[in-house]
């Protein structure tokens, strides 16, 4: 029997390619051809970018749960860029905390989006499968999974669509290239929809509130024809929304409870102690737990929110009244110290309300840099920020665990906002890590790890270019009305609509985070936001910062690494390394010290005690340069003659001590004066014109007696 083929058309009928433009480059969307099992799918290829989309959720919804369980994964694949990945198994491992954060900056968008009441898990998947370094995976990402879900059955209130925005000399650049992003002063994400923004993340150098919010307004506008193309798209094959079962409390049963118990509510509440407050909902709940045995542990937690953000936000819109007492505009009592910790190299602790975050800092030679294994270029990473949340930070009893993704995100976050102030590695050789451990939570630790990261790095003397201090602002929103309030604690998060951080300088921003719950934000509440952490920002550097620790110490630490750079000729790498990396264990050894030599002929030189770090710089310029007449050396005795001895004053720099040049008397036998194997000083009295070195033992001690007598 013949075996019949079809052909491409048959196979794949549903196929299409979607074109438009974006920033000056093609974009496109392939659908109707893979993943066919997804809900939906679609191919995004962005100049030679590729990027696999997909969506998928579950027929039913989770048990026992009271949040909408999203999952939002970006994949980096190294054979994107060419290259097998550097673990053991040479395969792609956890993902890093690129992969991580570029997760986080889709999931915020798309998370308010969706129906609050939905319970079935929504899984969002975006596989790197090519790289075009002009051209970005993250918004390439972002725009096919806005796509994918919106063409498909799952209940979405979308579309969104993103772009990076930079700027390159003055002037706006949108989706700079990659050259364009090594000369930027601005490394912002914006997320919108047709009318509101969704999501701000941005690193900048000190760029001023009105630049941003300019930026953010052009952003916009590109972001619209974005969402044009997708509309289109969805028009022509978009599923039509399926029914989800809701799964939560009796609506009548909350208003019942909350007739009788909400001036319960309202005098538990009236506090600004988080423990305080705590323990006196826990009789009311327990109340509501007998009066209503049918409500299970998850039904009571609900009432317990829900009666929370009603009260909370009843006070902020109707009263203009926060929970803690204080004013709209008015921070929580603020407290910075330093030198907390005797043996660290820098140490500082940050104080706002309840919240508490104790920032250390630890330099370290060039060979601490972190190693990097994702898609970007950037191979080590000279600056590291560690967050860390403890449980006993918000009075859990449970162990700890390892970072997740909110911690990742925090420490990324505060390490964003300080890169901008950080010495170049010319100006200070060093690693520099700083570690933030929360050590009490109720609200805005990302932006108390920023101060305290400030107060920990001028602490070690790191000579930063300014003091960076970070606050939020929140939001609370109703119809048309809405107002925002500076510096929210954990029960105003919570209950709130927005968690705006802003980290700068007196100069300007140099970190944006945004999270919301609602919608999407106007312009006008962005600019008040701005407006609003600028003159927090401003306090705190100015009344809380700058009393404690004006400028960054003059000096180090004595327990931290004492660093030297040095430059050589790049032929000469291979004397200061020596055959099987001799000669620079060598110096290591013997100076006490850690040396790094770089590709580029650049040399780093660390040590605790920074006699030795100099030591060992003298016996590189030893080796790299001829000896300078006159200099006075310490070398070991290599080689006895009948006429002299052979010192080595470096590896591979040895030079003759005639017998007659061996001490200050007459010498009948070298024997009698030194040994093989002795360390001797000598001085350098003439180079010959083959290069030969002739050295004196006489006159350095001369020498050396002479500056004695001099400083005596």
């Amino acid at each position: 029997m013949a075996i019949e083929f079809g052909s491409r058309k048959e196979t794949f009928p549903n196929y299409k390619v979607y074109e438009t433009m974006l920033a000056g480059r093609p974009f496109k969307a392939e659908m109707g051809k893979m993943c066919g099992l997804s809900n939906a799918s679609a191919m995004i290829r962005y100049g030679e970018t590729v990027v696999m989309c997909n969506v998928t959720m579950s027929p039913k919804p989770r048990e026992g749960v009271d949040f909408f369980p999203l999952n939002v994964e970006y994949e980096e694949k190294l054979y994107a860029a060419g290259r097998i990945p550097g673990s053991f198994m040479r395969r792609e491992g956890r993902p890093g905390e690129r992969a991580i954060l570029t997760s986080r900056v889709v999931d915020r968008p798309m998370r308010p989006l969706f129906p609050k009441e939905m319970r079935n898990d929504v899984c969002i998947t975006m596989t790197v499968m090519s790289l075009d370094p002009d051209c970005s995976p993250e918004i390439a990402g972002m725009i096919g999974a806005s796509l994918v879900t919106a063409v498909s059955e799952i209940p979405w209130n979308g579309p969104i669509g993103g772009v990076q925005v930079g700027l390159v000399d003055g002037e706006i650049v949108l989706n700079p290239t990659y050259e364009q992003r090594r000369q930027s002063d601005l490394a912002l994400t914006v997320a919108a929809t047709m009318d509101k923004i969704v999501m701000i993340e941005a690193g900048a150098n000190e760029v001023d509130e009105d630049t941003m919010l300019k930026a953010i307004k052009t952003a916009h506008e590109e972001i619209k024809k974005i969402i044009e193309f997708i509309n289109r798209i969805v028009a022509e094959r978009g599923k039509p929304k399926i029914e989800f079962q809701t799964v939560g409390l009796d609506m009548d049963i909350f208003h019942a409870i909350k007739e009788q118990y909400l001036d319960d509510f309202k005098a538990a509440m009236d506090t600004d102690d988080k423990n305080v407050r705590d323990a006196a909902l826990r009789p009311i709940m327990d109340k509501i737990a007998e009066q209503y045995p049918d409500l299970s542990d998850a039904d009571l937690e609900l009432v317990s929110y829900k009666m929370q953000k009603f009260v909370v936000r009843r006070w902020l819109l109707d009263e203009g009244k926060r929970v803690d007492g204080r004013g709209i505009n008015e921070i929580r009592p603020l407290a910075a110290e330093v030198g907390i910790l005797p043996r660290v190299h820098g140490s500082g602790m940050f104080t706002r309300g309840q919240t508490q975050v104790l920032t250390t800092c630890t330099l370290g030679s060039t060979k601490d840099n972190q190693l990097m294994d994702d898609l970007t270029d950037e191979q080590t990473k000279r600056y590291i920020h560690h967050y860390n949340f403890p449980p006993y930070s918000v009075g859990e009893a449970r162990a700890p665990r390892s970072p997740g993704r909110r911690e990742i995100g925090h420490g990324a976050l505060a390490e964003r906002a300080l890169v901008p102030v950080l010495p170049s590695l010319e100006e200070f050789p060093y690693t520099i890590r700083c570690v933030s451990e929360v050590l009490s939570s109720n609200g805005s630790t990302s932006q108390a790890s920023i101060c305290g990261s400030t107060l920990a790095l001028m602490d070690a003397g790191v000579p930063i270019k300014a003091p960076v201090a970070g606050i939020s602002c929140g939001l609370i929103t109703e119809g048309d009305r809405w107002m925002t309030m500076l510096d929210i604690q954990g029960v105003e998060d919570f209950h709130g609509d927005m968690d705006f951080k802003v980290g700068g300088t007196r100069k300007g921003i140099t970190a944006i985070q945004m999270d919301i719950k609602i919608d999407g934000l106007t312009y006008e509440i962005i600019a008040d936001a701005f407006e609003k952490c600028r003159k927090g920002r401003l306090y705190i550097l100015d009344e809380i910062i700058k009393p404690v620790i004006a400028e960054p110490r003059a000096e180090l630490s004595r327990w931290a690494p004492k660093m030297f750079s040095m430059m050589i000729p790049t032929d000469k790498i291979k004397d200061v390394i020596g055959k099987g990396g001799k000669v620079i264990q060598e110096i290591c050894a013997n100076c006490n010290c850690k040396i790094d030599v770089q590709e580029d002929g650049h040399v780093f030189v660390s040590a605790v005690d920074q006699e030795d770090a100099k030591r060992a710089i003298f016996t590189i310029k030893t080796i790299v340069e001829d000896p300078e007449i006159g200099a006075i050396y310490k070398g070991k005795v290599t080689r006895l003659m009948n006429f002299g001895a052979f010192v080595e004053i470096a590896p591979g720099k040895e030079g003759l001590v005639h017998i007659s040049k061996l001490d200050t008397k007459r010498v009948e036998r070298v024997e009698d004066v030194v040994a093989v194997g002795d360390a001797i000083v000598v001085k350098v009295t003439d180079i010959d014109q083959q290069g030969r070195i002739n050295l004196s033992r006489r006159d350095a001690i001369l020498a050396l007696e002479a500056k004695k007598n001099a400083q005596q």
